[in-house]
């Protein structure tokens, strides 16, 4: 197996996957998606709420917020020694307290404190409540990790997708070189230097095939490799998009270990 990163950033990360089935490449997405810890809140303690909205509603919008996951210094609930208790190992407590002057004050996510300088929202530009004037909210709120699977707002994913790898060939033969190929295009894949069809940036591909619909029939061929892939993997904020991948291959290789072992005992 081969892996070659594509582009990189703080968000996102876009790799390619030779050398593996349809089957390896679905078990990791679903393991960044359902398998992989990442912090959220779970239980909120309204103290103090005049604003218009209700109780349950906002506990929801504070539990949909990504928080930053330190996956060294907390357990998951069931591996903790507290047995799921609560604890300074499986829980992160976070406060908001925020009351209104004169005027209307809209209370953002950049509103929490957190007692763990490391777990934090992702981002402090989500808003939760608008606070007429002299209305105020007291919140304590605890955040632990949790998996896909339990609920999705413990997804570190926003977005994880793959596809083939699309190898786009155009016959010189049967080719007249009309360009209406290139025009229709949506990702750009062909152009027209002089009086001959070239491919560019293939990886963008979106496989429409609408370029062979344009041409004659066998002028332009839109295949796939059986055994490569291209994988899109966007960050909530939970964590870093490498470290998303990462960890999702080390549980998906210990998976894989546990059933090996189960299969050779039997």
């Amino acid at each position: 197996m081969e892996i070659t990163i594509i582009h990189k950033s703080e968000q996102d990360v876009h790799f390619l996957v030779e050398g593996v089935d349809v089957s390896f490449a679905n078990a990791l997405r679903r393991t960044m998606l359902t398998r992989l810890p990442a912090m959220a809140i779970d239980e909120v303690l309204i103290l103090e709420n005049t604003s218009v909205m209700y109780d349950e509603m906002l506990a929801q919008r504070l539990g949909l917020i990504p928080l930053t996951t330190d996956l060294e210094s907390y357990n998951l609930p069931q591996d903790c020694d507290c047995e799921g208790k609560g604890c300074s190992l499986c829980q992160c407590t976070l406060t908001l307290e925020v009351e209104a002057g004169d005027e209307e004050v809209v209370v953002y996510s950049r509103d929490l404190s957190s007692e763990d300088p490391k777990v934090n929202p992702a981002t402090g530009e989500i808003p939760l409540v608008k606070l007429a004037p002299h209305q105020h909210v007291i919140i304590e709120a605890y955040a632990r990790l949790g998996t896909g699977s339990e609920n999705a707002k413990f997804q570190p994913v926003a977005t994880v997708a793959y596809k083939y790898v699309p190898v786009v060939s155009v016959d010189k033969k049967k080719c007249d070189q009309c360009g209406a190929c290139v025009e229709v295009c949506p990702k750009q894949i062909l152009k027209l230097d002089g009086k001959t069809i070239s491919t560019q940036n293939t990886l963008d591909c979106s496989l429409c095939e609408a370029c062979m619909k344009e041409c004659e029939p066998g002028a332009i061929s839109i295949e796939s490799k059986p055994d490569s892939f291209l994988f899109k993997v966007e960050s909530t904020g939970a964590l870093p998009p490498e470290a998303i991948v990462e960890t999702a291959a080390e549980i998906l290789k210990d998976r894989i270990g546990v059933a090996l072992d189960f299969a050779n005992s039997l």
